[in-house]
Parts: structure tokens; C-alpha cells; sequence
């Protein structure tokens, strides 16, 4: 089963997109709409910025993992079927700070795609308590490659 996210670019009104994720295809509907599809267990973010008359009407950024055939998900906006939420954080001060952690992940040279999913779980606990995350190392990052290896 394959997990389809539409983003959307219209100018300064809606936007769409991904922050980072290791996609499997893509199909373009036309100049401002694309479909982006991911493999099962894949983990990837989606930032959704909307504007109406009196300025931003929705920031939000979500990190989610596609899911695989029979799994259980939860149906999430624009994505299809729908995928487990590992982070899901509404607010630019929240989805900004969001940013800074991945910006602060990816500069150690970790694959953001790559950090364990109990990390995005504690970022959107903590963040969402309006508290700073602990920080994602190196050496928290070899414990999960290698638990990830053995499949715990």
C-alpha cells in the first residue's frame, strides 16, 4: 500500500509541501499541484501554510509514517489512505521551533527521515506543553539504528 500526499502552491494564499521525506514517485496534476507517494514505513513532513483576509489562518506541521497493508492508521488531511502521526503541531511559534529541531538534526548529518520515531513523539509532547525538546545526538542516534536492526 502506497501513501499519497497532495501539495498545493498558490502564491502568498495556500501552500503545501514537504520538509523532508524519501519519496518513491511523483505525479504532477498541473502547474501549482503535485501527488508525492511514499513507501510503507517511510517518515516524512508535511507543513501546510494558509492565509485569508487578516493573515496566516492555519500553520501546521505534521510528521507522519506511511503505512503499510492491514496496519492501522489515522486519516490525516490531504494524505492518502492515511498514516500513523508520530508529531502533529498547530501555530507558526510551534511549527517554527519544529523546523529548528530538524535544521538542528539535519547539521549532525542525520537523515531526518532516519531519527528514531520515539524522538518525533517526545518533540511533539514537549513542544506541545509549550516545553524546549531534549536535544537528538549521535549516540542516541546509534542506539536506535542498532535496535532497528535487531527489530525492536
Amino acid at each position: 500500500m502506497l501513501t499519497e500526499v497532495e501539495l498545493l502552491w498558490l502564491e502568498g494564499q495556500i501552500e503545501r509541501w514537504i520538509r523532508f521525506g524519501r519519496a518513491t514517485g511523483e505525479r504532477i496534476i498541473d502547474r501549482r499541484r503535485r501527488v508525492v507517494i511514499f513507501s510503507p514505513g517511510a517518515i516524512f513532513a508535511v507543513v501546510r501554510w494558509r492565509s485569508g483576509d487578516h493573515g496566516t489562518v492555519e500553520s501546521r506541521i505534521a510528521i507522519l509514517r506511511a503505512i503499510a497493508h492491514g496496519q492501522a492508521f489515522t486519516t490525516y488531511p490531504f494524505v492518502a489512505p492515511g498514516a500513523e502521526i508520530l508529531l502533529d503541531l498547530s501555530g507558526w511559534t510551534r511549527v517554527q521551533a519544529v523546523l529548528e529541531v530538524i535544521d538542528r538534526i539535519e547539521a549532525m548529518q542525520i537523515h531526518a527521515t532516519d531519527v528514531a520515531p520515539d524522538h518525533w513523539r517526545h518533540v511533539a509532547a514537549r513542544l506541545g506543553t509549550g516545553l524546549p525538546p531534549r536535544a537528538y545526538d549521535k549516540a542516541r542516534h546509534r542506539a536506535w539504528l542498532m535496535r532497528r536492526r535487531l527489530g525492536r
